[in-house]
């Protein structure tokens, strides 16, 4: 099923305790409301993220709506979803740019990227989840997703922050202070709401203290304002956004491929998570799902656009509206791409300050990095265990202390992909020589998830609480059997 969606009853809101199917909708004017709050829910990290990687954000937008329409597509409307901007490649970027690669070169090292995740895709596809458990155990996960994370520390503290550390300061409390006191929808979308408070408090400070002297992107210490509204001022409404040419290099398509494995673990939680939500079997399109998030980052890339990963924001709107139709996802597609096609949104969005991007980015970072921690802890990974704990522990300081490995003038590990490397394959041979008792405890300790399977690892707790889906990443977390029936107040 692609389109032709059944009405849902007399159109309107379901009544507690019942919720509007994948190939169900609600009357037009409600979907097309529905559709707006997904737009609303993935918009803040969607263009938060190209701005980081130094990529068009009012073309990441558009080719989100594009991506999402393929994916919807491909999984033939089975699993209802938004493909946002990943931010599991933001560190990936940041050491290609510091290796000389320009944008070009970030968006030929994501594509393959997005080649090698669809690949991964069909084999789920043909060979199953199970099997992918054990080649991508949660210990392993986790520790991958954590390196991503905190290997970006260095940015905040000397790209973002110093340009202005009191907007930074106040937006970054702003952010956390939202997330605890709002409630529902506005908690969900508490990083966008701090990008707005610092956009306006940016322009009161410009207005009253006046222009600020500090290094700006790229470290150079110069006076100026907060805000130059002067390329929005020239930019037109209605035109295309700026394309770019892939071009490729090994070194630094190895940079992008560990991402590849946290966005493996996010689309898979995101289908559990579905299917715990819409109660159907969603396991034999997991597979499909995986691909789907692989062909729309290597499309979205192809012209210059930002990586994809299905979003936890929008469960967030799912859940609490109850309605997992697959028509509201097309139409916040649809919206996407019309403010894509609007160079003057996209200058808007350009012109965001790096002491507001600051106060994000220290919270968004961290969240990611704590997101390996999450998944160790919900599969219960023993570190008394050194099967888990030598390799892991090597693997995430290489990564955070960006340790290189120098084989040649043209070729040089380091950083995230090293630590990766470290990680994956130190875990497995760590595995293959360690003695018989080891081996036994990791079946019990969550080596290899819960006794459960393949579903403890990548994404069915039951004591998940659906309030507590990550806003920001697009990591999908649990959603709980009894839990999904309507909003549940942080």
């Amino acid at each position: 099923m692609a389109f032709g969606w059944k009405l849902y009853g007399d159109g309107k809101t379901p009544p507690l305790g019942e919720a509007v199917a994948p190939d169900e909708r609600l009357s037009w004017p409600r979907t097309i409301g529905i559709g707006a709050q997904h737009v609303v829910a993935m918009f803040g990290a969607t263009f938060v993220f190209p701005l980081i990687m130094g990529l068009d954000a009012n073309l990441a937008i558009m080719m989100s709506g594009v991506a999402t329409i393929i994916f919807l597509l491909i999984v033939q409307g089975k699993v209802p979803s938004y493909l946002g901007t990943s931010a599991a490649f933001v560190g990936s970027v940041v050491a290609i740019r510091a290796a000389g690669g320009d944008s070009s070169a970030v968006v030929g090292a994501i594509l393959v990227a997005g080649v090698v995740l669809a690949l991964v895709g069909l084999l789920v596809h043909f060979i199953g989840v199970r099997a992918l458990n054990k080649v991508l155990p949660p210990a392993v996960t986790g520790a991958v997703v954590m390196l991503i994370g905190f290997n970006l520390a260095p940015v905040v503290a000397g790209v973002y922050w110093p340009q202005d550390q009191w907007v930074a300061l106040a937006t970054m409390s702003f952010v956390i202070v939202a997330s605890l006191l709002l409630r529902g929808f506005w908690a969900r979308i508490s990083i966008l709401l701090g990008l707005v408070f610092g956009y306006l408090l940016s322009i009161l400070l410009d207005a009253t203290a006046g222009p600020i002297t500090s290094p700006d992107g790229t470290g150079e210490i110069v006076t100026r304002d907060r805000l130059d509204f002067a390329a929005v001022a020239e930019a037109d409404w209605i035109g295309l956004p700026n394309f770019t040419a892939p071009t490729f290099s090994i070194n630094f398509a190895l940079l992008a491929l560990p991402a590849v494995i946290a966005l493996v673990a996010e689309n898979a939680g995101h289908v559990k998570a579905v299917a715990e939500m819409t109660k159907r079997d969603l396991d034999p399109v997991m597979g499909r799902a995986v691909f789907a998030d692989g062909v729309g980052t290597v499309i979205a890339t192809s012209v210059g656009g930002s990586p994809t990963t299905t979003y936890a924001e929008n469960i967030g709107v799912m859940a609490a509206t109850r309605v997992y139709s697959t028509a509201a996802y097309y139409v916040a597609a649809i919206v996407a791409i019309l403010l894509g096609l609007c160079p003057k949104f996209g200058a808007l969005i350009n012109i965001i300050p790096g002491g507001v991007l600051g106060g994000i980015t220290v919270v968004l970072y961290g969240m990611i990095g704590l997101l390996g921690a999450k998944i160790w802890k919900e599969n219960r990974v023993d570190f008394a265990n050194p099967i888990n704990l030598v390799p892991l522990a090597a693997g995430i300081i290489i990564a955070i202390g960006n340790v290189t490995m120098v084989f040649s003038d043209t070729f040089v590990l380091g950083g995230i992909a090293l630590g990766s490397i470290v990680v994956v394959v130190g875990w497995h041979v760590a595995h293959a020589v360690a003695p018989a008792e080891m081996k036994n405890a990791l079946l019990t300790e969550g080596g290899y998830g819960r006794e459960r399977g393949e579903g403890a690892a990548l994404g069915d707790d039951p004591s998940f609480d659906p309030s507590s889906v990550d806003r920001t990443t697009g990591q999908e977390a649990r959603l709980a059997a009894e839990g999904h029936e309507g909003n549940r107040d942080r």
